[in-house]
């Protein structure tokens, strides 16, 4: 049946560009951002475990500068304590000399006064961003190495050592050998120390990767697949076109009838 008022062709055809349109604006929108899903309204349950994911990965990026912060101050404390066990073996040296008959004690003891000094200015300038380890009252580094969502950001601290007051009763070879071990011991545990952040370091970055891979799976676009699928449905967008203005035209024909 042939209708004057209703064109059932017309509205197939209308129907059809209409859902060619919506595809096509979807695949565009794929294209332009990269991402599948790039709202909620795309995908929720895809979107809503990006989101968490990314939320996690913008803190451990947090976690990697407070690694690299705290690796400053650990590299900063472990340099000043290898300057200053230097300088505490050859205090032990000077003290060896001194009780050689016929030295000059007044001047090696001169000699062990400066290099005493020198530990000690070298513990007061070990201070990287307000953070001295080393000094009297020093402060224990308190590094952030971990975090995990829904709980409190892992940590580890490592002891401060008092540097600045280490040489103050040695007196003699022995007790400056004394304050040489403990010295290096302070060394030995900030040196291992600063191994796990930067172990922990080389991890965050590769965890960081890893979630980010995550992501892309659930929400990145195949742009090859999607450039395939543009093309397509422009060519469909072309063809709908085509088919309603030919169901239009039908109407058309209605006219030759009433021609005399």
């Amino acid at each position: 049946m042939t209708s004057l008022l209703t064109n059932a062709s017309a509205m197939t055809a209308l129907q059809t560009l209409s859902s060619t349109n919506k595809n096509l604006g979807v695949t565009q929108g794929r294209i332009a951002t990269g991402q599948r899903v790039a709202t909620a309204s795309d995908n929720a349950a895809y979107w809503s475990i990006a989101t968490s994911m990314r939320t996690q990965t913008g803190a451990l990026s947090a976690v990697q500068d407070a690694l690299g912060l705290g690796a400053a101050i650990l590299d900063t404390a472990s340099s000043a304590l290898e300057e200053a066990i230097d300088k505490t073996k050859e205090i032990v040296n000077k003290y060896v000399a001194r009780a050689t008959p016929g030295t000059d004690t007044a001047a090696i003891d001169a000699e062990i006064t400066q290099l005493k000094a020198q530990v000690v200015s070298i513990a007061k300038n070990a201070d990287f961003q307000g953070v001295n380890m080393l000094e009297t009252g020093g402060t224990a580094a308190a590094i952030v190495t971990g975090y995990q969502p829904g709980a409190a950001p892992t940590t580890m601290s490592v002891a401060a050592y008092d540097l600045e007051a280490a040489l103050t009763a040695a007196t003699d070879a022995t007790t400056v050998d004394t304050a040489l071990k403990a010295m290096q011991t302070a060394a030995a545990t900030i040196g291992a120390a600063k191994t796990r952040v930067d172990s922990q370091k080389s991890f965050t970055s590769k965890l960081i990767d890893s979630i980010d891979r995550g992501v892309g799976q659930l929400v990145d676009a195949d742009m090859n697949k999607e450039s395939a699928r543009l093309a397509a449905l422009q060519t469909q967008q072309q063809l709908g076109i085509q088919a309603l203005s030919i169901a239009n035209s039908s109407s058309q024909s209605l006219l030759s009838l009433f021609r005399g």
